[in-house]
C-alpha cells in the first residue's frame, strides 16, 4: 500500500501582506502619531514649567537657610555659593545640579544675581561677599518648545510668571504689576 502526499502550493502564494495593506497600516500609525505628538509636547512643557517653579522654590528655601546661618544676614548672589557647604558641613544649601551660574535644568536657564537695590552685607562662612537682596530667574531655553512661561523671584519669596518667555523684571515685581503664580 502506497500513500501519495499532495503538496498544496496555493497556501504559500496567499501568505503575507499586500503592499496596500502595509500602506494602510503605516497610514493609521501616522494618523495616531499626529494626534499624540502635540499632547506629548504639551505634557513635556508642563513638566518643564513645573520643574522651573520647583527650582525657584528651592532657591528661595536655600536663600532663607543661607541668610540665617552662613550668610550672616546677607543673601548669596551666585548659585555656586548656595551649593557650596560651609566648613564643617557636608551639604550645601542647594543641590549640585544647580552649582553652576547660570544652570540649565529641564529646559530652563536658572540664574541668580544681586537685586538692583541691594547693598553689601557681611561676608558669609567662606568670606564671600553677600547682598541685602537677590533676583533669581528661570527662562525657557527655547520659548514655545521647552516652555511658554518665564519665572522670577526675589528676597520676598513670591514667584512671578510672565507668559512672554522673558522673566518678569525686578521693576515690575517692585511695582506689583508682575503676576504671581497661583
Amino acid at each position: 500500500m502506497t500513500r501519495s502526499y499532495r503538496h498544496d502550493r496555493t497556501a504559500s502564494v496567499d501568505a503575507g501582506f499586500t503592499l496596500i495593506e502595509l500602506l494602510v497600516v503605516v497610514g493609521v500609525i501616522g494618523v495616531i502619531g499626529a494626534i499624540a505628538i502635540p499632547s506629548l509636547m504639551r505634557a513635556r512643557i508642563n513638566a518643564d514649567e513645573s520643574s522651573a517653579i520647583a527650582t525657584l522654590r528651592a532657591v528661595n528655601s536655600a536663600q532663607a537657610s543661607y541668610v540665617g546661618t552662613a550668610g550672616n544676614g546677607g543673601y548669596a548672589v551666585l548659585l555656586a555659593t548656595l551649593a557650596t557647604p560651609c566648613p564643617g558641613n557636608t551639604q550645601g544649601f542647594l543641590g549640585p545640579d544647580l552649582a553652576v551660574d547660570p544652570s540649565v535644568k529641564s529646559g530652563y536657564r536658572v540664574a541668580l544675581a544681586a537685586s538692583t537695590g541691594s547693598v553689601a552685607a557681611p561676608p558669609d562662612c567662606h568670606t564671600t561677599p553677600t547682598r541685602t537682596g537677590f533676583y533669581a530667574t528661570a527662562a525657557p531655553l527655547d520659548a514655545g518648545v521647552t516652555g511658554h512661561h518665564a519665572f522670577a523671584t526675589t528676597a520676598e519669596g513670591t514667584i512671578y510668571v510672565d507668559t512672554g518667555g522673558a522673566p518678569p523684571t525686578e521693576a515690575a515685581i517692585a511695582a506689583h504689576i508682575a503676576t504671581p503664580i497661583q
